[in-house]
């Protein structure tokens, strides 16, 4: 598994000290009002905001606000006393107080130790998910309109359409917008407003068999139970969670012929939606 969260700190940390470096010129000592010192009239105008006037505050403050997101996984774990003296040293040219031997000891210890709580997280992830689907999915399977199939697709038809239903051989043109179970858009081509162009048999399981049921010019909503989307894995360092239950609105404008251009953004456009992997 990838080290990302200590990958992101490290990264965040670098451009940390090189933003605070640049924060020691003359230039930006100018401008920044609460020195005192007449701000360069030159200078380009900084726009307000969160309440900070200056660049060297709002760079400042983005930089800690990234840092301390990186950082989330070892909030219980670190000293921000030290870390602080840490960066300040560092940053005057101090000799540090380790040496490299010693930084590499404690390197390793601390990227297995991200590596163990990287799992932690995900497997409790997985586990709440994999809960929060099989009860929302049992709720949801009880309402009016809402059909279970045998895999344990839910669907309901919100619009039937005149049209032909495609095959898992054909090529259809959709609209769609993927949310969680919480409500929150992960993908949607009406957001780039531009449909999906795709192979049936290119998404994911869900997808195959619910655009397989639509006719032409239908809306449909989806249910897709983990095991028919991204299952235990999710997207790696994207937006969906392990057994995450996914929700679509799908509308469903054309099977397009085999001679016919793409016209649509295809793989480009699905982004985490329903692709398969």
């Amino acid at each position: 598994m990838r080290n990302t969260a200590l990958a992101i700190a490290v990264a965040s940390m670098a451009l940390f000290a090189a933003g605070c470096n640049q924060a020691g010129k003359p230039a930006d000592k100018a401008a920044d009002t609460k020195s005192g010192e007449k701000a360069d009239p030159k200078a380009p105008e900084v726009k307000a905001l969160g309440g900070m006037k200056t660049e060297k505050e709002q760079d400042s403050y983005l930089i800690g606000m990234d840092m301390g997101r990186s950082l989330e996984l070892l909030k219980d774990d670190l000293d921000l006393a030290v870390l602080q003296k840490s960066m300040q040293a560092n940053m005057k040219g101090d000799k540090p107080l380790l040496t490299d031997e010693e930084a590499q000891q404690i390197r390793q210890r601390l990227q297995e130790k991200v590596r163990n709580k990287q799992v932690e997280k995900m497997v409790a992830m997985a586990k709440k998910n994999q809960e929060d689907g099989v009860k929302f999915l049992a709720d949801n399977g009880k309402k009016a309109g809402v059909v279970t199939t045998a895999s344990g697709l839910q669907y309901q038809m919100v619009t039937e359409g005149k049209g032909a239903k495609p095959k898992i051989s054909d090529t259809v043109r959709v609209h769609y917008k993927g949310t969680l179970l919480d409500g929150k858009t992960f993908d949607s081509s009406y957001d780039r407003n531009e449909p999906a162009v795709f192979p049936l048999g290119a998404v994911v399981p869900g997808w195959q068999e619910g655009i397989a049921l639509m006719p032409v010019g239908s809306k449909f909503k989806l249910w897709i139970p983990s095991k028919l989307g991204y299952g235990e894995q999710g997207t790696p360092g994207g937006p969906i969670g392990p057994n995450a239950t996914l929700v679509f609105d799908v509308e469903l404008l054309d099977i397009v012929k085999p001679d016919a251009p793409a016209g649509g953004p295809e793989s480009a456009a699905m982004g985490t939606g329903p692709k398969a992997h």
